[in-house]
């Protein structure tokens, strides 16, 4: 039995463990100079921020919105001084060590807390977390948005309410903020919200009340929560942009480098490659570089209609690291991350991922289906998009805490074995473990 009070302390320990490391990661990168990619326009973007220049691009002074804006105005904070690229990365680095603890907090409230000691220390080294600290990019910001909006809807789902509905809506609009594919987490949260509205003890007491219409509250309230969060953002898109444009303009790179003939053969076969983006229209309003960019987009997979599913499938194995994976380390590489990093992340996630799996297969639904949540958006994206590590960083807190719940699985189990049966620890051991799968918590 893991009390309250025992629980953060040890949580301390292992998150002080993760700091350690992170700082030494944010070391190691001290001096590091940025390559031109997206780390440059985040640095950039915050800059000019800090500086009284409202979201503009590198070079040109166009309106900015390649990516949300969550990234560039934590960074904006430290973005002031001469040198800021330093202070860009501890931004990263701090919501790394806060992903740490939060990570061990979601466990702990889903399957109990030695499920969450074992996912925040997992946390500290699984290379596919820690690999992002440091960089000038928003993996890190959005996995941590991912874990805050997780808790918040699993505590809706534990206790409904309205203030915790609406907590849950501005939870995953921030997390969008980050990374745009993370609107998806809005219908999916409110379907899980309508579902555990629905049951009998969610539901408050008395005969008359009216478990649909307080179902269909609860997901109404997230969604208007989550809308008013992203109201300013879309709105200020809405008027400084010559065509419309909601949360960014990076849909038509995207696919500009997803569907063309480099990632549609070769060895970026499922992948994106920036072969594929045009220089012509740089100089072009960033809002008509987008349509013109999805529009070529559009016309080539018209052509290639055909070669979609061999690309797709492509996509899918790239993103769970079973092809492609040397241009998959080429891109990581690309984007700062050490080359011997990104191989740990492949042969650790070849771990990881089994047992995740099955540690998903033993908790009780509703825990499964928030868990599953962020890989519903990361499939959608790849299957949309194209297969990376960066897609499918929104779900490393799942194949961690998953993990977890394997472990103490495993750990129980073998408590239980006939060598322990005289100690009567691997009775108890079977009867909390089985209590994962009833109620999604544990003692």
């Amino acid at each position: 039995m893991v009390d309250d009070r025992a629980f953060a302390r040890r949580l301390g320990l292992i998150v002080a463990v993760g700091t350690a490391t992170r700082l030494a990661i944010w070391a190691a990168r001290w001096n590091r100079q940025l390559s031109l990619n997206d780390s440059f326009y985040y640095s950039v973007q915050a800059s000019e921020l800090a500086h009284g220049h409202l979201y503009v691009e590198p070079f040109t002074r166009f309106h900015g919105a390649e990516h949300p804006p969550l990234t560039s105005t934590l960074m904006a904070a430290v973005s002031w001084m001469d040198d800021p690229v330093r202070w860009q990365r501890s931004i990263t680095v701090l919501c790394g060590i806060a992903t740490i603890a939060c990570i061990g907090l979601l466990a702990k409230a889903i399957a109990g807390p030695r499920v969450g000691l074992v996912a925040a220390a997992l946390a500290v080294v699984y290379p596919n977390l820690w690999m992002n600290d440091g960089l000038v990019m928003s993996e890190s910001v959005s996995t941590l948005a991912v874990v805050i909006a997780l808790l918040a809807l699993w505590r809706a789902m534990e206790q409904p309410g309205t203030r915790r509905w609406a907590w849950c809506g501005v939870a995953i609009g921030v997390a969008t903020l980050s990374r745009s594919e993370l609107v998806l987490l809005v219908p999916i949260g409110a379907a899980l919200l309508v579902a555990a509205a629905r049951r009998p003890s969610c539901v408050a007491a008395g005969p008359r009340r009216d478990r649909g219409r307080e179902a269909l509250r609860a997901g109404v309230v997230l969604v208007a929560a989550a809308a008013l969060t992203l109201a300013p953002w879309v709105v200020f898109n809405l008027v400084r942009f010559e065509r419309p444009v909601l949360l960014t303009t990076n849909d038509g790179t995207t696919l500009a480098g997803a569907y063309c003939p480099q990632a549609f053969g070769g060895p970026s076969l499922g992948g994106w490659s920036i072969l594929c983006l045009s220089n012509d229209d740089q100089l072009l309003e960033p809002s008509v570089r987008s349509a013109v960019r999805r529009a070529d987009a559009t016309r080539f997979l018209g052509d290639h209609w055909a070669e979609l599913p061999k690309v797709v499938g492509a996509r899918v194995l790239r993103t769970v690291d079973l092809y492609g994976l040397h241009d998959l380390v080429f891109q990581d590489v690309g984007e700062e991350r050490w080359r011997w990093a990104s191989w740990a992340g492949i042969s650790s996630f070849w771990i990881m991922a089994p047992a995740a799996a099955f540690g998903l297969s033993r908790l009780e639904r509703r825990a499964r289906w928030l868990l599953l949540a962020p890989v519903v958006v990361v499939a959608v994206a790849t299957v949309v998009f194209y297969g990376a590590h960066r897609i499918r960083s929104s779900a490393e807190p799942t194949v961690v805490i998953g993990a977890a719940v394997a472990l103490v699985a495993l750990r129980d189990r073998l408590r239980s074995s006939p060598r322990h049966a005289g100690t009567g620890a691997g009775t108890e051991a079977v009867r909390r473990s089985g209590a994962v799968r009833r109620s999604g918590t544990a003692a």
